[in-house]
């Protein structure tokens, strides 16, 4: 049974802090009908640049890659390479997979990702080509020897065939070490007003019973680079801390959140605490103190509940409960008395 992994979801990689990335992932599915027979994604920092695939299908989401498309007039290749090349070369190495592993019909997905990852701090540059099918790592690309390295047995007979092409490995390579890092330079240069942006979050501290941990709900934020925690006396704290995941929101701004065990604390001692949300790498924080009155709960109040409108309720019921007997009372007598009907149907 093959677990249909595409795109995000098998190359879903979050990015450190100083760090930015670029990459292509590439998809060749087959044995399902509603998809195109190759897509081509580009992601910049894990967002969205550029899409394509078989079914001439070409959307930019993004300005700052428009803008670098045209200044090395590459709208022509990329048509080409995503409607016509790429579609037949995935398709050729797909059914070459296949027939090594002894496979005809059925659902069967050749994956691809390649690109390259910038640290701004130290300037150093990291490269990578993997290929995956089925859901798992079949070879990648060792780019200091420039040759395949086999990560399944089926694999061996794919790398000395590809390794047999050294022209096409050295195209890669200097795709991935010197062509994608250009291209990811000049489009963060592109894109400081929004890659490089910081929107603060909005924080609120939540708890579903009083016996219930409270949660330090962070939410609104950009970019996804952040952490929390909690504090005691100044001091960050880990017993009875609960780290949630960092999690996107629909306008493409995160959340997340971090619970704390307060069972065995006492009220005095709530001013104590504080949850802590700071951008990686940055100074400024945002503190938000644990305060019994900022809480917000599920839990009703005694004083809020709607004692009134409940017993009004219950007393309607029971009315009703006494009608309904008394009509069933009445049937029942009614049934009793009356005569029987003797003649024919």
């Amino acid at each position: 049974m093959i677990k249909p992994c595409f795109l995000l979801l098998l190359f879903c990689c979050v990015s450190s802090s100083a760090k930015h990335s670029l990459k292509y992932l590439l998809t060749s599915p087959a044995g399902i009908s509603n998809l195109p027979e190759f897509m081509g994604l580009l992601m910049v920092d894990d967002i969205e640049v550029c899409y394509c695939d078989s079914n001439k299908r070409l959307e930019v989401k993004q300005d700052a890659w428009k803008k670098i498309l045209d200044e090395n007039q590459l709208w022509k290749l990329i048509t080409q390479q995503c409607f016509e090349i790429l579609p037949e070369l995935y398709k050729a190495r797909r059914d070459r997979i296949k027939e090594l592993y002894n496979q005809t019909d059925g659902v069967h997905i050749l994956q691809v990702i390649r690109g390259c990852e910038l640290d701004e701090t130290t300037g150093a540059i990291t490269g990578l080509m993997k290929c995956g099918y089925d859901g798992e790592d079949l070879m990648s690309l060792d780019l200091k020897s420039q040759t395949w390295v086999a990560l399944k047995p089926q694999a061996v007979t794919i790398k000395q065939e590809w390794d047999a092409d050294k022209a096409s490995n050295q195209e890669r390579v200097e795709f991935i070490t010197q062509t994608y890092p250009k291209w990811l330079k000049t489009y963060l240069s592109y894109e400081n007003n929004s890659l490089l942006r910081t929107d603060l979050p909005s924080v609120s501290l939540l708890q579903k019973t009083p016996s219930s941990p409270v949660s330090c709900h962070a939410t609104g934020f950009y970019p996804d680079r952040a952490d929390m925690f909690w504090r005691k006396d100044g001091k960050e704290i880990h017993e009875g801390v609960e780290h949630g995941e960092i999690l996107p929101n629909h306008d493409g701004t995160f959340q997340m959140s971090i619970d704390v065990n307060i069972s065995s604390v006492k009220p005095e001692d709530w001013s104590r605490y504080d949850c802590v949300f700071q951008f990686s790498g940055a100074e400024n924080i945002t503190i938000t103190k644990l305060d019994k009155a900022k809480i917000k709960s599920n839990r009703v109040p005694p004083s809020a509940f709607p004692v009134a409108v409940v017993i009004g309720v219950v007393v309607g019921l029971l009315l009703l409960l006494c009608c309904c007997l008394r009509f069933c009372l009445w049937f029942r007598r009614y049934i009793a008395f009356m005569p029987a009907n003797t003649s024919g149907p």
